[in-house]
């Protein structure tokens, strides 16, 4: 099936587009329901319809393209942006709970000025489509975007990973000064890994705290010396790596934004049951590995382990939480 698409992607950070209907939408997808082997998801459908900024270009991304194991990479035909921070709800998956950002094709957006009326779309057709998207691939492994990045990107050479720089300074999606930033951290990371040593613990089989915490609820980051107190030589918590970048947010308190009861793996699709796991608000991968900065924005995981309940919420809701 031949698909349609948008002629080039001249779309850029505080553009105002509204996101086609989902027949529209549908005309440029594949049997498989992608476009350049990008998913069209089931939690998409939603925001047909509705228009929102876009909050910046994807010029590459982090993908996993192995067990732990990650390589930063473009889409093809580099055509995608992300639309004011819209995260997936996960609830035509099952109920996952990683709040991946969601990517969009410039083909399934619309460019439109504040004056422009907007299209009505209507629920009837939407419905339709949702069932007719496709979730699984066979029982037990889901396809999503997340699954399916390793298909719907490729391999960026050093080259072209210093020319994705360029082009993020040049959209405007990164200042000068914060792209200098960018790179010279990752660098920083490699000779200070050679000078010193990560955050490693002693222990075989690591514990598992439970706290059970709740949406809502504030917590206070444990100091490094008492996590590394839960971790392995590898600096794992029950397979959860503790980065030691993570080290600047000890001592700060959070609100529970979400509990990271399931998960879709990136890599082999298998619905995961995370213990004992939440994520913090506005607390994303700042990526400090990755030559430039990756724009992806994942969650970053705490285990509860990590983590003091702070008894007087109420009280320190105003005044302690960071932003």
């Amino acid at each position: 099936m031949k698909t349609l698409r948008a002629k080039k992607n001249d779309l850029y950070s505080g553009d105002l587009v509204e996101v086609k209907s989902a027949d529209r939408i549908f005309r440029t997808l594949d049997s498989e329901g992608t476009l350049d082997g990008l998913p069209f998801m089931p939690e998409m459908l939603d925001f047909c319809g509705k228009r929102f900024q876009v909050s910046r270009r994807v010029e590459k991304t982090c993908v996993e393209v192995g067990r732990g194991i990650y390589d930063i990479r473009e889409f093809l035909n580099n055509d995608v942006v992300f639309l004011e921070k819209l995260r997936c709800s996960g609830t035509g998956h099952d109920g996952c709970r990683r709040i991946c950002m969601v990517f969009w094709k410039t083909a399934w957006l619309e460019k439109v000025t504040e004056n422009q009326p907007i299209g009505i779309e209507e629920d009837k057709s939407r419905q339709a489509r949702r069932a007719a998207l496709k979730t699984m691939t066979e029982p037990g492994k889901y396809f999503c975007q997340s699954t399916e990045l390793a298909r719907a990107t490729r391999t960026l050479t050093r080259g072209r990973r210093l020319l994705k720089c360029f082009y993020d300074v040049r959209s405007g999606d990164v200042g000068p000064l914060k792209m200098a930033k960018l790179m010279a951290i990752p660098i920083w990371r490699k000779m200070r890994g050679n000078l010193f040593d990560p955050v490693a613990g002693p222990r075989k089989k690591t514990p598992l705290e439970k706290l059970d915490l709740r949406v809502g609820e504030i917590v206070q980051v444990k100091s490094v010396q008492e996590i590394a107190q839960t971790l392995d030589p590898n600096s794992r918590n029950r397979g959860l790596v503790y980065d030691r970048g993570l080290e600047k947010f000890s001592g700060r308190r959070y609100r529970v934004q979400e509990r990271l009861d399931f998960m879709i793996s990136e890599y082999t699709g298998e619905m995961k049951k995370p213990e004992s796991t939440v994520i913090l608000e506005n607390l994303t991968c700042f990526c400090n590995n990755v030559l430039g900065g990756c724009p992806r924005q994942d969650v970053i995981y705490w285990r509860e382990s990590w983590l003091t309940r702070v008894d007087d919420a109420a009280a320190e809701m105003k005044k302690s939480v960071a932003p």
